[in-house]
């Protein structure tokens, strides 16, 4: 039986109120929350009214997430250690779309944490998305022009802190392998081979399970940390995955997910690391994996 209106066309739009959320929010999660919202809302709404179906899609889940965003916010200052964002499996042609992979990727989404609630929104929807002012302002309720003025704001500040673009899908193929056997050997000649001289570690437990609690910066300190923290995975427990559309490792123990590491590549060298530990960010990717495998 098909679908009624309503239903399909929230079907149709479901991926990009998705992605919306998730970039606003970091949190796979929170982002299917915002979703539950929006539908609930969406078959309340008088259908016929509506002119731009898409539009008022976005603006109902644009302002459902900066609610949940300001609420996060709060918890977030509580947060014990590192604040990393929930780690989101994508298929391997994402790294292929250089403008997608890297507005989802680890160190993009912890630059818009720099950004406010407002500053984040704005800059999804124009940058990401490439919606007009005027829709825009109607999905987080300013002015055209008070839009312009953020979204300047917003893509001057994103602009000074932004990574490097990803790079091409065979070289971060070649990097993760190499990463994946100086980890596997433990072999301290190879981590640092594959280490910039200022990569940067990064670890989320969340205070639940064990984790660096501060930044480790420096390839000999990185290298120390990976041979003691990982040196112990067996060969068969280190699957690669595309997470955030850049290379990763899933380390699995008793075949569940342990700890995704996500691997930040440039100039073939591996210049960001970051290890997502807390079981509340893993649950999900370890049932879509087990599904997979």
């Amino acid at each position: 039986m098909a679908a009624d209106p309503a239903t399909a066309t929230f079907v149709a739009h479901r991926n990009l109120l998705f992605t919306v959320a998730y970039q606003m929010l970091g949190s796979a999660a929170d982002a299917e929350d915002v979703l539950q919202e929006t539908w609930l809302r969406w078959v309340g709404v008088d259908h016929a009214a509506v002119r731009d179906e898409r539009a008022y899609l976005v603006r109902i889940t644009t302002r459902q997430a900066l609610m949940r965003l300001r609420a996060l916010g709060r918890r977030k200052e509580s947060y014990v250690g590192p604040w990393l964002p929930e780690p989101l499996l994508t298929a391997p042609d994402v790294a292929e779309d250089v403008e997608l992979a890297d507005s989802v990727s680890m160190a993009m989404l912890l630059v818009l944490e720099t950004l406010t609630p407002a500053e984040r929104a704005v800059f999804v929807l124009r940058e990401v998305f490439d919606l007009a002012y005027d829709e825009i302002a109607e999905a987080v309720g300013k002015t055209p022009a008070a839009v312009r003025q953020i979204a300047h704001r917003a893509r001057s500040h994103v602009a000074a802190r932004r990574p490097r673009g990803p790079v091409s899908r065979s070289a971060s193929r070649d990097a993760l392998e190499a990463f994946r056997h100086a980890v596997e050997t433990g072999d301290l000649r190879d981590l640092m081979a594959v280490l910039a001289p200022e990569v940067v570690f990064l670890g989320d437990g969340g205070g639940v399970v064990e984790a660096v609690l501060a930044p480790v910066v420096g390839a000999v300190d990185v290298a120390a940390l990976l041979r003691a923290g990982l040196g112990n995975f067996a060969s068969g427990a280190l699957e690669p995955a595309q997470v955030n559309g850049y290379p990763a490792l899933l380390f699995r123990r008793g075949g569940e997910v342990d700890t995704v590491l996500a691997l930040r590549i440039d100039d073939g060298l591996v210049t960001g690391l970051y290890a997502v530990r807390n079981p509340e960010k893993l649950s999900r990717l370890d049932e879509e994996t087990s599904l997979r495998r």
